[in-house]
Protein backbone atom coordinates (compact mmCIF):
# COMPACT_ATOMS: atom_id res chain seq x y z
CA UNK A 1 0.00 0.00 0.00
CA UNK A 2 2.85 1.97 0.86
CA UNK A 3 4.61 2.01 -2.67
CA UNK A 4 1.44 2.64 -4.45
CA UNK A 5 1.19 5.87 -2.48
CA UNK A 6 4.25 6.81 -3.11
CA UNK A 7 3.91 5.92 -6.48
CA UNK A 8 0.74 7.89 -7.03
CA UNK A 9 2.96 11.15 -5.31
CA UNK A 10 5.55 10.66 -7.83
CA UNK A 11 3.05 10.82 -10.14
CA UNK A 12 1.56 13.91 -9.25
CA UNK A 13 4.49 15.87 -9.25
CA UNK A 14 5.63 14.74 -12.63
CA UNK A 15 2.39 16.12 -13.94
CA UNK A 16 2.42 19.23 -12.22
CA UNK A 17 6.07 20.09 -13.26
CA UNK A 18 4.83 19.20 -16.85
CA UNK A 19 1.94 21.40 -16.76
CA UNK A 20 4.00 24.03 -15.37
CA UNK A 21 6.81 23.89 -17.92
CA UNK A 22 4.16 23.80 -21.47
CA UNK A 23 2.98 27.31 -19.41
CA UNK A 24 6.38 28.67 -19.48
CA UNK A 25 6.79 27.49 -23.06
CA UNK A 26 3.87 29.31 -23.71
CA UNK A 27 4.81 32.79 -22.68
CA UNK A 28 8.07 33.14 -24.48
CA UNK A 29 8.15 34.83 -27.25
CA UNK A 30 10.03 34.35 -30.98
CA UNK A 31 10.98 36.00 -33.19
CA UNK A 32 13.20 34.27 -36.39
CA UNK A 33 15.01 37.15 -38.34
CA UNK A 34 16.18 36.62 -42.61
CA UNK A 35 18.56 34.60 -43.16
CA UNK A 36 21.37 36.54 -44.89
CA UNK A 37 24.52 34.33 -47.03
CA UNK A 38 26.28 31.51 -46.92
CA UNK A 39 27.91 30.11 -44.56
CA UNK A 40 31.63 29.55 -43.93
CA UNK A 41 32.63 26.54 -41.59
CA UNK A 42 35.20 26.85 -39.33
CA UNK A 43 37.04 23.90 -37.37
CA UNK A 44 37.74 25.11 -33.98
CA UNK A 45 37.52 23.53 -30.34
CA UNK A 46 34.02 23.47 -29.99
CA UNK A 47 34.04 23.02 -26.41
CA UNK A 48 35.36 26.74 -26.02
CA UNK A 49 33.00 27.81 -28.20
CA UNK A 50 30.33 26.44 -25.73
CA UNK A 51 31.63 28.38 -23.10
CA UNK A 52 30.22 31.82 -21.65
CA UNK A 53 31.44 34.34 -23.59
CA UNK A 54 32.45 37.12 -21.12
CA UNK A 55 35.91 39.60 -21.69
CA UNK A 56 36.93 40.44 -17.82
CA UNK A 57 39.56 43.04 -19.20
CA UNK A 58 38.98 46.38 -19.12
CA UNK A 59 38.43 48.27 -22.18
CA UNK A 60 41.17 50.71 -23.37
CA UNK A 61 39.96 54.59 -23.18
CA UNK A 62 41.78 55.11 -26.88
CA UNK A 63 38.99 52.19 -28.11
CA UNK A 64 35.88 53.17 -30.06
CA UNK A 65 34.11 50.83 -27.34
CA UNK A 66 34.47 53.04 -24.52
CA UNK A 67 32.45 56.26 -25.96
CA UNK A 68 29.23 53.69 -24.82
CA UNK A 69 27.47 55.06 -22.34
CA UNK A 70 29.51 58.39 -22.39
CA UNK A 71 28.07 62.14 -23.31
CA UNK A 72 27.76 63.21 -26.55
CA UNK A 73 30.34 66.09 -25.25
CA UNK A 74 33.14 63.95 -24.41
CA UNK A 75 32.67 62.23 -28.62
CA UNK A 76 32.82 66.14 -29.36
CA UNK A 77 36.12 66.83 -27.51
CA UNK A 78 37.37 63.88 -28.79
CA UNK A 79 36.24 64.15 -32.41
CA UNK A 80 35.37 67.23 -33.05
CA UNK A 81 31.57 68.05 -34.83
CA UNK A 82 30.38 65.17 -37.17
CA UNK A 83 30.50 65.97 -40.54
CA UNK A 84 26.69 64.39 -40.80
CA UNK A 85 23.99 62.94 -38.29
CA UNK A 86 21.82 60.93 -39.69
CA UNK A 87 18.57 59.78 -37.86
CA UNK A 88 17.68 55.91 -37.83
CA UNK A 89 14.31 53.80 -36.84
CA UNK A 90 15.57 53.03 -34.36
CA UNK A 91 15.39 56.00 -32.26
CA UNK A 92 18.84 57.31 -32.18
CA UNK A 93 20.75 59.63 -34.23
CA UNK A 94 24.21 58.63 -35.74
CA UNK A 95 26.61 61.13 -35.80
CA UNK A 96 28.90 60.29 -38.61
CA UNK A 97 32.79 60.68 -38.70
CA UNK A 98 35.26 59.90 -41.54
CA UNK A 99 38.71 60.26 -42.81
CA UNK A 100 40.99 58.56 -45.74
CA UNK A 101 41.56 55.61 -43.45
CA UNK A 102 37.89 55.74 -40.93
CA UNK A 103 34.92 55.68 -41.00
CA UNK A 104 32.92 56.43 -37.58
CA UNK A 105 29.02 56.25 -36.72
CA UNK A 106 28.19 57.15 -32.81
CA UNK A 107 24.74 56.24 -32.54
CA UNK A 108 23.49 58.88 -29.89
CA UNK A 109 20.29 59.22 -27.73
CA UNK A 110 19.08 61.43 -25.01
CA UNK A 111 23.26 62.64 -25.51
CA UNK A 112 24.47 59.35 -24.44
CA UNK A 113 26.56 57.07 -27.25
CA UNK A 114 24.74 54.22 -27.48
CA UNK A 115 25.96 52.32 -30.27
CA UNK A 116 28.94 52.77 -32.78
CA UNK A 117 30.29 51.19 -36.28
CA UNK A 118 34.18 51.52 -37.47
CA UNK A 119 35.54 50.06 -40.28
CA UNK A 120 39.08 51.41 -41.84
CA UNK A 121 42.36 50.20 -40.53
CA UNK A 122 42.64 53.31 -38.76
CA UNK A 123 39.81 53.18 -36.43
CA UNK A 124 40.62 52.47 -33.10
CA UNK A 125 38.47 48.96 -32.08
CA UNK A 126 40.17 47.55 -29.43
CA UNK A 127 40.93 44.97 -28.22
CA UNK A 128 40.22 43.96 -31.85
CA UNK A 129 41.68 45.30 -34.85
CA UNK A 130 40.18 46.16 -38.13
CA UNK A 131 42.05 43.38 -40.45
CA UNK A 132 42.65 41.27 -37.94
CA UNK A 133 43.08 37.47 -39.15
CA UNK A 134 40.03 35.75 -37.69
CA UNK A 135 41.72 32.47 -37.22
CA UNK A 136 43.44 34.96 -34.17
CA UNK A 137 40.19 36.63 -32.83
CA UNK A 138 38.63 32.71 -32.74
CA UNK A 139 41.91 31.68 -30.83
CA UNK A 140 41.60 34.62 -28.37
CA UNK A 141 37.75 34.65 -28.19
CA UNK A 142 35.19 31.76 -27.36
CA UNK A 143 32.23 32.74 -29.57
CA UNK A 144 29.20 31.78 -27.48
CA UNK A 145 26.08 30.43 -29.86
CA UNK A 146 23.57 31.77 -26.90
CA UNK A 147 23.34 35.54 -25.16
CA UNK A 148 21.29 35.68 -22.68
CA UNK A 149 20.57 39.31 -21.46
CA UNK A 150 18.40 39.37 -17.89
CA UNK A 151 16.21 43.37 -17.60
CA UNK A 152 13.42 43.98 -15.08
CA UNK A 153 11.41 44.31 -18.36
CA UNK A 154 12.15 40.47 -19.09
CA UNK A 155 14.27 37.54 -20.20
CA UNK A 156 15.71 37.17 -23.28
CA UNK A 157 18.29 34.69 -25.72
CA UNK A 158 19.92 35.12 -28.93
CA UNK A 159 20.41 31.98 -30.39
CA UNK A 160 23.34 32.58 -33.03
CA UNK A 161 23.41 29.77 -36.03
CA UNK A 162 26.48 28.65 -37.24
CA UNK A 163 26.33 31.05 -39.86
CA UNK A 164 26.16 33.86 -37.68
CA UNK A 165 28.71 32.25 -35.73
CA UNK A 166 31.05 32.89 -38.50
CA UNK A 167 30.28 35.51 -40.09
CA UNK A 168 28.91 37.97 -37.41
CA UNK A 169 29.63 36.57 -34.35
CA UNK A 170 28.69 38.32 -30.95
CA UNK A 171 30.77 38.68 -27.98
CA UNK A 172 30.19 40.06 -24.31
CA UNK A 173 32.37 43.06 -22.95
CA UNK A 174 30.98 43.42 -19.61
CA UNK A 175 27.94 45.52 -20.53
CA UNK A 176 28.64 45.95 -23.85
CA UNK A 177 27.94 44.00 -26.83
CA UNK A 178 29.97 43.42 -29.97
CA UNK A 179 29.23 42.85 -33.62
CA UNK A 180 32.68 41.26 -35.39
CA UNK A 181 32.07 41.32 -39.27
CA UNK A 182 34.13 39.10 -40.59
CA UNK A 183 34.85 38.83 -44.58
CA UNK A 184 34.72 35.42 -45.33
CA UNK A 185 36.87 35.51 -48.39
CA UNK A 186 39.83 37.26 -47.45
CA UNK A 187 39.59 35.68 -43.59
CA UNK A 188 40.00 39.35 -41.81
CA UNK A 189 37.22 41.61 -39.42
CA UNK A 190 35.96 43.75 -41.78
CA UNK A 191 34.39 46.25 -39.24
CA UNK A 192 32.89 46.14 -35.99
CA UNK A 193 29.78 47.40 -34.16
CA UNK A 194 29.58 48.29 -30.41
CA UNK A 195 26.06 48.21 -28.27
CA UNK A 196 24.83 48.52 -25.47
CA UNK A 197 21.90 46.08 -24.61
CA UNK A 198 19.10 47.77 -25.19
CA UNK A 199 19.57 48.36 -28.36
CA UNK A 200 20.90 44.85 -29.46
CA UNK A 201 17.05 43.76 -28.34
CA UNK A 202 15.80 46.90 -30.71
CA UNK A 203 17.61 45.70 -33.49
CA UNK A 204 17.20 41.91 -32.92
CA UNK A 205 20.03 41.03 -34.97
CA UNK A 206 19.77 37.33 -34.76
CA UNK A 207 16.89 34.86 -33.54
CA UNK A 208 15.48 35.59 -30.33
CA UNK A 209 13.93 34.05 -27.73
CA UNK A 210 12.53 36.20 -24.78
CA UNK A 211 9.59 36.50 -21.82
CA UNK A 212 8.27 39.72 -20.99
CA UNK A 213 8.56 42.73 -23.38
CA UNK A 214 10.39 43.76 -25.97
CA UNK A 215 11.95 47.42 -25.62
CA UNK A 216 9.50 50.08 -27.60
CA UNK A 217 10.10 53.36 -28.92
CA UNK A 218 8.05 55.07 -31.38
CA UNK A 219 7.66 54.16 -35.59
CA UNK A 220 9.08 56.78 -37.74
CA UNK A 221 6.21 58.83 -39.31
CA UNK A 222 6.55 58.85 -43.50
CA UNK A 223 8.59 62.27 -43.10
CA UNK A 224 11.55 60.84 -40.69
CA UNK A 225 11.26 57.48 -42.69
CA UNK A 226 12.28 59.78 -45.64
CA UNK A 227 15.37 61.18 -43.57
CA UNK A 228 16.22 57.79 -42.12
CA UNK A 229 16.41 56.31 -45.98
CA UNK A 230 18.35 59.56 -47.44
CA UNK A 231 21.05 58.87 -44.42
CA UNK A 232 21.74 55.30 -44.88
CA UNK A 233 21.84 55.81 -49.03
CA UNK A 234 24.52 57.87 -47.88
CA UNK A 235 26.31 55.69 -45.55
CA UNK A 236 26.11 52.72 -47.87
CA UNK A 237 28.38 54.89 -49.90
CA UNK A 238 30.56 56.15 -47.53
CA UNK A 239 31.15 52.28 -46.39
CA UNK A 240 31.39 51.17 -49.82
CA UNK A 241 34.15 53.68 -50.32
CA UNK A 242 35.87 52.80 -47.70
CA UNK A 243 35.96 49.09 -48.65
CA UNK A 244 37.11 49.42 -52.29
CA UNK A 245 39.86 51.58 -50.39
CA UNK A 246 41.03 49.07 -48.20
CA UNK A 247 41.38 46.56 -51.57
CA UNK A 248 43.47 49.54 -53.26
CA UNK A 249 40.55 50.71 -55.83
CA UNK A 250 38.83 53.99 -56.68
CA UNK A 251 36.39 55.37 -55.15
CA UNK A 252 33.42 55.23 -56.32
CA UNK A 253 31.02 58.73 -57.03
CA UNK A 254 27.51 59.37 -56.33
CA UNK A 255 25.31 60.07 -59.72
CA UNK A 256 22.43 61.25 -58.33
CA UNK A 257 20.44 60.05 -61.62
CA UNK A 258 21.58 56.55 -60.70
CA UNK A 259 20.29 56.87 -57.33
CA UNK A 260 17.01 57.82 -58.08
CA UNK A 261 17.12 54.43 -60.01
CA UNK A 262 18.38 52.37 -57.13
CA UNK A 263 15.20 54.17 -55.14
CA UNK A 264 12.89 53.57 -57.23
CA UNK A 265 13.24 49.75 -57.53
CA UNK A 266 13.46 49.36 -53.83
CA UNK A 267 10.31 51.15 -53.30
CA UNK A 268 8.49 49.01 -55.55
CA UNK A 269 9.70 45.52 -54.18
CA UNK A 270 8.71 47.08 -50.92
CA UNK A 271 5.39 48.19 -52.08
CA UNK A 272 4.75 45.08 -54.46
CA UNK A 273 6.40 42.56 -52.01
CA UNK A 274 8.73 40.73 -53.87
CA UNK A 275 12.42 40.54 -54.57
CA UNK A 276 14.45 40.33 -57.28
CA UNK A 277 16.42 42.44 -60.02
CA UNK A 278 13.97 42.66 -62.69
CA UNK A 279 10.84 45.15 -61.96
CA UNK A 280 7.37 43.38 -62.92
CA UNK A 281 6.83 47.00 -64.44
CA UNK A 282 9.82 48.81 -65.07
CA UNK A 283 12.20 45.50 -66.21
CA UNK A 284 15.82 44.67 -65.58
CA UNK A 285 18.44 47.58 -64.39
CA UNK A 286 19.78 47.69 -68.52
CA UNK A 287 15.55 48.90 -69.03
CA UNK A 288 15.44 51.49 -66.31
CA UNK A 289 18.55 52.87 -66.49
CA UNK A 290 17.65 53.52 -70.31
CA UNK A 291 14.72 54.62 -69.47
CA UNK A 292 16.36 57.41 -67.12
CA UNK A 293 18.39 58.73 -69.80
CA UNK A 294 21.54 57.30 -68.13
CA UNK A 295 24.28 56.48 -70.33
CA UNK A 296 26.88 53.92 -69.91
CA UNK A 297 29.23 50.84 -70.71
CA UNK A 298 29.06 48.99 -68.34
CA UNK A 299 26.33 48.38 -64.67
CA UNK A 300 25.64 46.04 -61.94
CA UNK A 301 23.71 46.17 -59.54
CA UNK A 302 23.31 44.73 -55.05
CA UNK A 303 19.86 44.37 -53.66
CA UNK A 304 19.07 43.63 -50.27
CA UNK A 305 16.30 43.19 -47.64
CA UNK A 306 15.40 42.79 -44.17
CA UNK A 307 18.91 43.61 -42.38
CA UNK A 308 18.90 45.88 -39.44
CA UNK A 309 20.17 48.22 -41.42
CA UNK A 310 22.91 50.07 -43.92
CA UNK A 311 25.93 49.00 -42.53
CA UNK A 312 24.56 45.27 -41.88
CA UNK A 313 23.25 45.16 -45.65
CA UNK A 314 26.63 46.00 -46.94
CA UNK A 315 28.74 43.27 -45.01
CA UNK A 316 26.01 40.71 -46.25
CA UNK A 317 26.86 41.87 -50.24
CA UNK A 318 30.51 41.80 -49.24
CA UNK A 319 30.25 37.85 -47.64
CA UNK A 320 28.18 37.23 -51.32
CA UNK A 321 30.55 35.99 -54.46
CA UNK A 322 28.37 38.17 -57.05
CA UNK A 323 27.77 40.83 -54.62
CA UNK A 324 30.88 41.22 -53.92
CA UNK A 325 32.45 41.07 -57.81
CA UNK A 326 30.10 44.17 -57.76
CA UNK A 327 31.77 46.11 -54.74
CA UNK A 328 34.85 45.44 -55.82
CA UNK A 329 35.07 45.86 -59.72
CA UNK A 330 37.46 48.32 -60.66
CA UNK A 331 36.07 49.66 -63.93
CA UNK A 332 32.94 51.01 -62.22
CA UNK A 333 33.34 54.94 -61.92
CA UNK A 334 29.85 55.54 -60.14
CA UNK A 335 27.35 54.54 -58.02
CA UNK A 336 23.59 55.41 -56.88
CA UNK A 337 22.13 53.90 -54.02
CA UNK A 338 18.77 53.89 -52.99
CA UNK A 339 16.86 52.79 -49.74
CA UNK A 340 13.28 52.43 -48.82
CA UNK A 341 12.69 51.18 -45.73
CA UNK A 342 14.21 47.79 -44.85
CA UNK A 343 14.98 47.70 -48.27
CA UNK A 344 18.52 48.67 -50.57
CA UNK A 345 19.74 48.77 -53.98
CA UNK A 346 23.24 49.44 -55.38
CA UNK A 347 23.49 50.34 -59.03
CA UNK A 348 26.89 50.55 -60.22
CA UNK A 349 28.37 52.27 -63.43
CA UNK A 350 30.89 52.88 -65.55
CA UNK A 351 30.18 56.33 -67.29
CA UNK A 352 30.48 56.73 -71.44
CA UNK A 353 33.98 58.37 -71.71
CA UNK A 354 33.49 61.95 -74.03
Amino acid sequence: MRTILRVLVVLSIILVMGVYLNQYAENWGFLQPPLQHNSLKWKGNEEKRSQETHVAEKLPKESLAFFIGKSEQQVISKFGKPVRIDPTQYGYHWWIYQNQNSYIQFGVEQNKVVAVYAIGHDANVQPFKIGQRIDDIFRTYSMNPEIVIKTSAGNYRFELSEEDLNLQPLVKMGGIYVQLYLDKFSGTLSSVRFVNEEILLRQKPYELIYQGELPEWPNPTAGQWNMIEKGEQRQIFDITNMIRKEFHLEPLKWDEKTANVAFGHSKEMSDKNYFSHDSPSQGDLATRLKSAGIPYRMAGENIAAHYVDGPAAVQGWLNSEGHRKALLEKNYSHLGVGVYKTYYTQDFIQKEKW
